[in-house]
């Protein structure tokens, strides 16, 4: 089976698809850079992201699905899952070859891997548009970390664009190493250098904090702490709402971890 190697974007998944329909090479694989290890027998194709190419195969896919079922694509996608990357490749193809319902056939295997991938990235977008929490540095910037399950900032951005138009944002995700800075302006997506710039974005010194940030971050805890009630406590059903690995990027949570 002939393998595609492509670098892990969305313009290089769809840049794959392009070569594919050029070079009709039958069955293939398409592999995420990071994960191919070479076989004997396989031979691999290096697929070079190109721009002209996917943007040609975007407007050719929107000629067969809507918006929604397009979003459904991207969505898997941002799960980085392994094998989504071959999954979305083959049902493309099939979209393209004359089946334009292969995403609604769930009794197909790959259709039904999508739709519940989609859903579930949905979901985690839905929750850190709920767990981000601001804090103002000395230089008036209101960052906020995540480790979101998937790849889920391009799908919030919009919404924190909107929400905090007046005010500039950067929301870091720790678990891949980028983020998105919004300068009041234009949102932009950044790599810091934590080595140098913030030495542990999950305490972040206090002397780096906005003079008042540590009085708002202790009323804001006193705030939930006295509005608990011990006897109506459900931590079954808390935790279905909030997992645990969300609290240390949840002020009103920091001081529970710390007496665990």
């Amino acid at each position: 089976m002939k393998q595609y190697v492509f670098d892990g974007s969305w313009i290089g998944l769809l840049t794959a698809v392009f070569e594919w329909f050029e070079r009709r090479d039958g069955t293939v694989q398409l592999i995420h850079e990071r994960y191919y290890q070479p076989e004997v027998f396989d031979t691999a194709l290096v697929i070079r992201s190109h721009q002209e190419k996917a943007i040609r195969v975007t407007k050719g896919l929107y000629k067969y699905l809507n918006s929604a079922q397009c979003r459904t694509l991207y969505c898997t996608f941002l799960s980085e899952i392994p094998r989504c990357y071959d999954v979305l490749m083959q049902v493309l193809i099939r979209i393209f070859s004359g089946q334009p319902d292969a995403l609604n056939n769930y009794g197909d295997a790959q259709a039904l891997f999508i739709a519940q991938t989609a859903k579930s990235v949905e979901r985690e977008k839905h929750r850190m548009k709920a767990f981000i929490r601001f804090e103002k540095s000395g230089d008036g910037l209101f960052f906020a970390t995540a480790e979101p399950d998937f790849n889920v900032l391009p799908l919030i951005t919009e919404f924190f664009r909107k929400r905090y138009a007046d005010q500039p944002w950067l929301i870091y995700d720790v678990k891949r190493k980028y983020g998105l800075h919004f300068d009041t302006q234009k949102v932009s997506e950044v790599i810091i250098d934590t080595t140098v710039i913030l030495p542990d974005l999950n305490t972040i010194a206090g002397t780096r904090y906005d003079e008042d940030e540590l009085k708002y971050k202790t009323l804001w805890q006193q705030y939930f702490s006295s509005t608990n009630i011990t006897a109506r406590k459900n931590m079954k059903l808390h935790l279905q709402h909030v997992p645990k690995r969300y609290w240390k990027h949840l002020t009103e949570k920091q001081y529970a971890l710390q007496n665990l």
